[in-house]
């Protein structure tokens, strides 16, 4: 089958209908469809843009007549956790209620209205997505393809890598395994950085720790690996760092992936990697792959609005 996978969108729906027009979706029956094409959301659907519900509306209803499938992004799986009471602590959620976590979700809840019905229909179907998916010789995760992460999680998952009936609330608690787990997934792989070093985010958080570029096997200093700001001044040692003790091989067929606010022209992270976000929530713009059961990745194939 003939694929489109969809980067971040972050509730720009008219970043996402102009995309889809360009892909040669129509609107039959209230629902974007193609007569040959199946669509992959790598998630994070909420949070930050306009039209939050209507993105959410349009990747529903997709995926309810069978014409799109939505990866879990660590937003939903934020959302879950912020909506969820830990059965151990009442009135306690298995999202922490701080201040940090409300200013990155506030948008989806004023647009949502916090426990309302609609609130409680969207969180339900967020807990339907899968974590990760295989699809006709391709794989997509929101952030980090890590095959150890899968392994430790599958015990605890519902059918299809979704999130059993009950959620196990170490999930959502990165000190544990599962939640270590569920992190490098959703968020990326992190490793702390030397001598003390921090760096201040895009969102305004100061950080001791990076992500790193799992997806870059040639990557053989921490300043090569290490993902910090574009405009950032840190000065990263050139200190070797051995991507596979991390748990990361070679990977021979294409995975898509999205959630590092890529900037610029979209291109291809390697021959079969491609992330997919590329910062439409911070003027960038909304990136699609047309998948057409090659192995390997063409940047001609890339489609942005």
């Amino acid at each position: 089958m003939a694929l489109d996978i969809i980067g971040d969108v972050h509730g720009h729906a008219d970043a996402l209908e102009a995309l889809l027009g360009t892909l040669g979706y129509r609107i039959s029956q209230n629902v974007w469809t193609h007569p040959d094409r199946h669509l992959i959301f790598v998630g994070d659907l909420i949070d930050r843009g306009p039209r939050q519900i209507d993105t959410v509306l349009i990747a529903r209803r997709m995926v309810d007549a069978g014409r799109a499938t939505v990866v879990m992004g660590n937003h939903e799986f934020n959302a879950i956790g912020w909506a969820t009471e830990s059965g151990s602590q009442p009135g306690q959620f298995l999202r922490r209620h701080s201040e940090k976590n409300l200013r990155q979700h506030q948008a989806f809840l004023a647009a949502v209205g916090e426990n309302s019905q609609l609130h409680r229909d969207i969180i339900a179907w967020f807990r339907s997505l899968p974590l990760w998916a295989d699809r006709g010789g391709i794989s997509v995760v929101h952030a980090c393809w890590h095959l150890q992460s899968q392994e430790q999680l599958r015990p605890v998952l519902g059918a299809d890598n979704t999130l059993a009936t009950r959620i196990d609330p170490e999930l959502f608690d990165k000190r544990t395994k599962l939640g270590l787990a569920a992190e490098i997934l959703l968020k990326g792989l992190e490793i702390a950085l030397p001598n003390n070093l921090t760096f201040v985010d895009a969102n305004g958080h100061v950080r001791g720790e990076a992500r790193i570029r799992w997806w870059n096997p040639d990557a053989c200093t921490l300043r090569e690996a290490a993902i910090v700001e574009d405009d950032c001044s840190l000065d990263l040692p050139d200190i070797p760092f051995d991507i596979a003790k991390h748990g990361f091989c070679s990977i021979a067929h294409p995975i898509f992936f999205g959630h590092y606010w890529l900037r610029g022209i979209p291109t291809l992270s390697s021959p079969n990697l491609a992330c997919l976000d590329y910062s439409v929530a911070r003027n960038g713009v909304l990136c699609a792959y047309r998948w057409d059961g090659e192995r390997v990745l063409s940047s001609d194939k890339l489609v942005w609005v």
